[in-house]
């Protein structure tokens, strides 16, 4: 899933209609891979939880360790 919501404002604009997400994670059968800017995205309560919980299960990486 691509989450393409990344801006000096941090405004998620319809990302935070949390449905959406939810009927995306819910149609994965093997794998889930969600990219988007989690710095961004934190500014909603549901996709903070969700960045917390991959953090915990160590599905979580950053670009950043991708970087040279």
């Amino acid at each position: 899933i691509s989450m393409t919501r990344s801006n000096p404002e941090n405004k998620i604009g319809f990302l935070s209609d949390i449905r959406r997400m939810n009927v995306a994670m819910t149609r994965a059968k093997k794998k889930l891979v969600v990219i988007g800017d989690s710095a961004t995205l934190s500014q909603l309560k549901f996709y903070t939880g969700f960045i917390e919980y991959a953090e915990k299960n160590n599905s979580y990486q950053s670009a950043w360790e991708f970087v040279s």
